[in-house]
């Protein structure tokens, strides 16, 4: 392909929330004002320098995640688009996302994020039921929840995801069909519905002994029952957690699941440049000392190999229903899927997991609930 011609998708990691929840891994946590003022200067600095290095790409999507993005004012988050806008080059249908917690947002603040060019907005509401958003940690309710997201309507945003998450502790069957029935009557064109997972070194992890999880068959019956509930409201499920209407897959993790390059900007921010990867330092100090520079921030570069890149393409792409075009894998590689993994195909195919149907491979539905064992053995 010729480099003017590459796509190029962008993450800005903003690594602050109001406070961090017993659950979460990410690279994030409370930070006063000037704090959190320093890192946009540095964050800003960084978006000038890459957009250096990408001069002659064109960004179909740019995504704000965190931590929760939306702790920071109306502003500060315009700013920050408004420099990405200046140092690269976006199409005209570019997606971009916001991701937001309730109780970070307002009015004012969410007009001031459309007019800057949002046009998608992530709300993390997770449960409809208060008693499980507080076992969660989460500092919000389901009403401010409810209140944010009108208040994103009326800014204009016409593109909302809602995540949702199952597995939580206390948690059963009807009230996670009450949580999906609740948010998909408000009717997001996205939704996210994910199971709680218990990531070592959270406070969670050590309690697990302690929490009151729903045990293997009910997470199963409520994965189940995600699919054939939201179909009911008009929802394609396209990829194992992602849910949508018609029109509104997110082109942002499309991109990730299908192999775009893209570059991480801010603190522990991954990128896939070309056949190189790598990440900033989860450094803050460090971070600020360099002003973001590109050159001085970057850790862990690693060269794919051949053989990594098929296996990232195989264990990426099968997340979606779709599965994986064999045709694309073969002009891709050179290869076919079946000489490089025959033993896994023929052993999974033969337990009713995977199928080749339309000239794809992918997962039955069956599969898509067992995914993670069957994608191990790609690695």
């Amino acid at each position: 392909m010729d480099r003017k011609e590459r796509e190029l998708e962008l993450y800005a990691h903003i690594p602050f929330c109001v406070k961090k929840c017993g659950y979460c891994d990410f690279l994030s946590g409370p930070a006063d004002a000037s704090a959190r003022e320093a890192y946009l200067q540095a964050l800003a600095e960084e978006i000038r320098r890459t957009g250096e290095e990408a001069e002659d790409c064109r960004v179909v999507s740019v995504f704000f995640g965190g931590g929760t993005p939306t702790v920071l004012s109306g502003e500060q988050l315009s700013f920050l688009l408004s420099e990405i806008k200046k140092a690269f080059r976006l199409t005209r249908d570019c997606e971009i996302t916001l991701e937001a917690n309730p109780g970070t947002l307002d009015a004012e603040k969410l007009m001031l994020c459309r007019e800057a060019g949002f046009n998608r907005i992530s709300i993390g509401c997770q449960s409809s039921e208060d008693q499980e958003l507080r076992r969660l940690g989460r500092v919000h309710s389901w009403e401010e929840f409810l209140k944010g997201f009108f208040q994103a309507r009326e800014a204009g945003f016409h593109n909302i995801n809602v995540d949702l998450m199952s597995g939580i502790p206390g948690q059963t069957l009807a009230s996670w069909e009450t949580s999906l029935k609740k948010t998909a009557g408000l009717g997001p064109e996205h939704i996210s519905a994910y199971s709680l997972i218990l990531e070592e070194g959270t406070p969670f992890y050590e309690r697990k002994a302690e929490l009151d999880l729903p045990d293997e068959d009910t997470e199963r019956r409520m994965y189940e029952r995600t699919g054939e509930l939201l179909a009911e409201y008009g929802y394609r499920q396209y990829e194992i957690s992602n849910y949508a209407r018609e029109g509104y897959r997110c082109r942002h993790n499309l991109g990730y699941w299908t192999g775009r390059e893209y570059l991480g900007l801010g603190l522990g921010a991954s990128s896939l440049w070309g056949d190189s990867r790598f990440r900033n330092t989860d450094s803050m100090e460090e971070y600020l000392e360099n002003r973001g520079n590109p050159r001085k921030i970057r850790r862990e570069e690693e060269i794919l190999s051949l053989s990594g890149r098929q296996t990232e393409y195989m264990i990426l792409g099968l997340r979606l229903t779709e599965g994986i075009s064999l045709e694309k894998f073969r002009k891709a590689f050179g290869r076919d899927v079946r000489e490089l993994w025959p033993g896994v195909l023929e052993k999974y195919e033969g337990y009713g997991l995977l199928e080749e149907a339309e000239g794809n491979l992918r997962f039955t539905r069956e599969g898509i609930s067992l995914s993670n064992v069957v994608l191990e053995e790609f690695l």
